[in-house]
């Protein structure tokens, strides 16, 4: 179908914001209205998507769905949108977790209670996060990226914590410090282009005749950028503050899906555009991954915050995914594709049973839970099988992504020093019994041992139908991707060996 392979990514982008646009003429006292566009527009732009998933060649390379049409003319920026096996996971991960999150939201509102704005900026958000991972110019990459910004910093600012001012605004200054570099590189690009354009696949594919040095500082810009979204040590101080005030649903989407813009851009805008600046950076963003993953592991040993103790992990695990980019290999690339994947679906879901937890037990202590099996035996078994998988055991989604990635270490790209990154592989590996030792602890204190004093004889209750309808398709996912981890593999090379083959070849 023409028209469908026309329009299918446009709709699927666009048409959460038109439900935010619908929702501002709903009556604020009409929740239920409220929520049902809401869902019902989530799933309308999920339905596309799974349109798309069934109308995907998958034997091929290559963008495909790809509109290329006028924009802004002035400046020769294009509205040029497409997807092929890099995107299309992390797309279809952005379509899904969205509508889990309207679904756990249904009576699962923070204070101050306003859904219609709560789901507004929601709505808002996954178009931003949508469109990032479809646009092929850099300027609507820009805006797409920058959409994003402004709903999370008043989900984290109205919804948040006690301390939610502090932390939206930290993640506000941090996001635009990064954006203006970025904007700036991106500006260095088109400029240095013969003929000038922003559009990423000819800048891509026909490259730039300019000298090292320059294409140095502009990949530097670049790497400001998208380090400080992902995030990279030592740009990660913003998230352990984002994601403890956050609201439940923000501290999801946070995880799932906001830090995998930052690595999509490395592999989309970064490295393919600027291969020679992309090995000279190489082994400085594997020093800074492998860093990261053990500063992270080390952090979680030390937290009492439930949620602090995650935010920390997700700097430990980004570093996996930021040392199969750093390699420079389709096995280090397909493995970082699939650790975003994997990260999004855990850690999303630790960051629902985290959410959960506090509603029933009104804190996020540490040494206050425990003798979680004897009291809600349901949901600890949902967050001891969640930790496993965040852990890296094998046969649930964490294992696949984190292995493969030490094993692209082993051999990076020809240029590239392999002791150095085999060193890096050895201190990857230590994190890995690092990251086993924090999630075996956090288990032994929250789920086991005997209820403690103040909880006895209180009725907690155990998972309820929402939270299975909302949970259930992440719980299966993490076991599936586990066991069948070529379902995302396969879908990646077809696009990622071909490419960064003849890159890096």
């Amino acid at each position: 179908m023409e028209w469908f392979e026309d329009s299918a990514l446009t709709i699927a982008t666009f048409v959460p914001i038109v439900g935010a646009i619908i929702m501002l003429v709903i009556p604020k006292d009409k929740e239920d209205q409220l929520k049902a566009t809401a869902l019902i527009l989530t799933l309308i732009s999920l339905a596309v998507g799974i349109g798309i998933l069934f109308q995907y060649d998958y034997s091929r390379a290559g963008l495909q769905f790809e509109v290329d049409a006028s924009w802004i003319s002035a400046i020769n920026a294009r509205y040029h949108v497409g997807i092929d096996g890099i995107s299309l996971p992390l797309y279809m991960m952005t379509l899904g977790i969205t509508v889990l999150c309207v679904i756990y939201s249904w009576n699962h509102f923070p204070e101050p209670h306003n859904p219609k704005m709560f789901l507004i900026l929601l709505l808002i958000l996954e178009t931003g996060m949508l469109g990032t991972f479809v646009a092929l110019d850099l300027i609507l990459f820009f805006v797409f990226f920058e959409i994003v910004l402004l709903p999370m910093y008043f989900l984290i600012g109205i919804w948040g914590g006690p301390n939610r001012k502090y932390a939206s605004i930290k993640f506000f200054l941090f996001t635009l410090f990064g954006s203006a570099f970025m904007l700036v590189s991106f500006i260095a690009l088109y400029f240095l282009a013969e003929p000038h354009t922003f559009d990423i696949v000819r800048l891509a594919d026909e490259g730039l005749d300019i000298a090292r040095s320059t294409a140095v500082w502009v990949f530097a810009g670049l790497f400001l950028g998208f380090a400080i979204k992902v995030p990279m040590f030592p740009f990660h101080t913003w998230l352990p503050d984002a994601h403890t005030e956050a609201p439940t649903v923000g501290s999801v989407v946070l995880a799932a899906v906001l830090l995998k813009l930052g690595t999509y851009g490395f592999v989309r805008i970064a490295l393919p555009i600027l291969p020679e600046a992309a090995q000279t950076w190489a082994p400085w963003i594997g020093l800074l991954a492998v860093i990261g993953i053990i500063y992270g592991s080390l952090c979680c040993l030390a937290q009492t915050d439930f949620k602090r103790l995650i935010a920390f992990s997700s700097v430990g695990h980004m570093g996996f995914v930021m040392l199969g980019i750093a390699t420079l290999t389709p096995t280090g690339i397909n493995a970082a594709i699939f650790g975003m994947v994997a990260h999004g679906i855990v850690t999303g879901m630790l960051f629902f049973v985290a959410g959960s937890m506090h509603e029933r037990y009104h804190t996020r202590d540490i040494p206050r839970l425990g003798g979680m099996i004897s009291s809600i035996p349901r949901l600890a078994g949902i967050l001891v099988l969640i930790s496993f998988a965040s852990l890296g055991l094998p046969a649930l989604a964490g294992f696949p992504g984190e292995f493969t990635s030490m094993l692209a270490a082993y051999e990076p790209a020809a240029g590239l020093d392999a002791a150095v990154f085999r060193t890096f592989l050895i201190v990857a590996a230590i994190g890995t019994v690092l990251t086993a030792g924090y999630m075996l602890y956090m288990l032994q204190r929250v789920a086991q041992g005997p209820i403690p004093v103040e909880w006895e004889g209180k009725r907690l209750h155990d998972v309820n139908a929402v939270e299975y309808v909302s949970w259930v398709p992440l719980i299966a996912l993490t076991v599936v991707l586990g066991v069948f981890p070529g379902i995302v593999f396969n879908v990646t090379n077809e696009t990622v060996a071909p490419f960064f083959s003849g890159i890096f070849g």
